[in-house]
Formats: C-alpha cells, structure tokens, sequence
C-alpha cells in the first residue's frame, strides 16, 4: 500500500469512529510518521497527495489554523480529476455541457421551499448587475450563481460536483467569453436570463425554472460553440 493510501485509510478510519472530526488536526509529524509505521519523508509525501485532494490543509507558523487540518473539499479532487480528462480530450466539454443540464435541471425540478440558497444567489445577482463589470469577475459570479441553485434541493453531492463542473472548465469559459465579438450585450442576456431563473424559483415552479435554466445553458453554449473551432456543436 501506497503511503498516501496509508494516511487516507487512517483518517477515513478516525472520521468514522468519530475520534476525528472535519476541522481537527491531525497529530504532528513525528508522532503520526510512528504510528503509520511510515518515513517521515513518506509522510510529507502523502499529506501533499491529501492536499491535493482537498482532504486536508496545511499551514505553516502558530495559531489554531496553523498545522495540518482535516478539510471537507471534495470538489477540489473532482476539478483535479477533470482536468486530467479534459487536458487528454477524454471528456470534451459539451460532455460538461450535458452533465451540467442533467444535474441543473433536477436539482430545480427537486428544489425545497425556501432556504437561504436563494438569498445567496439574489445576492450574486446584484453584484452582478453592476455596470462595468470585468468578464472575469461576472464569470465567476455566474458560476456561484449556478452552484447556489444547485443546493436548493438538498443533495451536497450534486452541489459539489457542480462546483468541481465549473471550476474544471473556468479557464476554458473564460477564452470563450473574451473571443466573443459583443459581450456586453451576451453578459446583458444572461443577467435577465438569471433573473428570470431566479424568479421562477423563488415562486416554487421547479418546472419552469428547469425549462428556463435548459434554455440559459444550451442557448450560450450554441452562443460560443463556434469559438473552439475544434468543438463541433451540440
């Protein structure tokens, strides 16, 4: 076994008799490398994989955020993972683009009554409205829109992949953003648009909202199809 594979078998052991917990440290160094029966060289080596997939983090100096402390990151190990995928064109992103419309849309089709999501994504809207907002700004606003809806109904899996989703293809959204030949009347669109998703929601029709949120992510991914010209569309 794998020295990281080690460590992670330890912790998934502690998380689940409750002797740890997330937001714990971990022991230090020397003590942990003793107990795992590992070099502390291996050690270090195994808690940045675990860094990496977002199971813990590390910091260094004094304090009660410093030292190793267990996380809950999920998505930071499925970004990873996808980024692997896209960069060898195992995964194309209109693939995203038909796992964001399954996930997006069930998630409005299945949304709970009230909750904060939507004051949260209210509250990206208006940050969004405002004038002269850069791309990169409103790009990100947008993809913390997508995933506060998300949560709405209740499932932490299909908010966490949705923020692995956008996080993997950040850079990619952006390209295609800056390649558009008018964005500020694309970025105009797609405010009313949210507005218009959000407003469905918040009147409790998960049908109508599902319909609109198909219509917002199809309608700009056929938008900006034509930016990668290696990307046929859908």
């Amino acid at each position: 076994m794998k020295a990281h594979e080690t460590v992670m078998g330890w912790v998934t052991a502690e998380l689940q008799s409750g002797r740890l917990s997330i937001g714990d440290h971990l022991p230090g160094e020397r003590a942990l490398a003793e107990t795992l029966h590992v070099s502390r060289g291996s050690l270090r080596e195994a808690l940045r994989v675990l860094e990496a997939l977002g199971t813990i983090r590390t910091s260094t100096g004094s304090g009660p955020r410093s030292g190793t402390i267990i996380t809950a990151a999920p998505e930071q190990a499925l970004a990873l993972a996808l980024d692997m995928q896209l960069a060898t064109r195992h995964v194309e992103h209109a693939h995203i683009v038909e796992v964001r419309l399954l996930l997006e849309t069930w998630a409005a089709e299945h949304a709970h009554e009230g909750g904060s999501d939507r004051a949260a994504a209210a509250q990206l809207l208006e940050r969004m409205d405002e004038p002269d907002l850069p791309v990169e700004e409103f790009l990100q606003l947008d993809a913390a829109f997508h995933v506060e809806l998300s949560r709405a109904a209740g499932n932490p899996l299909i908010s966490t992949l949705m923020d692995a989703l956008r996080t993997s293809i950040a850079d990619h959204t952006l390209a295609r953003a800056r390649s558009l030949p008018d964005w500020p009347t694309t970025a105009a669109r797609l405010r009313s648009e949210h507005h218009g998703i959000l407003e469905r929601v918040r009147a409790g029709d998960r049908e109508g909202a599902a319909g609109l949120l198909r219509n917002h992510i199809e309608g700009y991914y056929r938008e900006t199809a034509d930016v990668d010209t290696g990307e046929p569309r859908p």
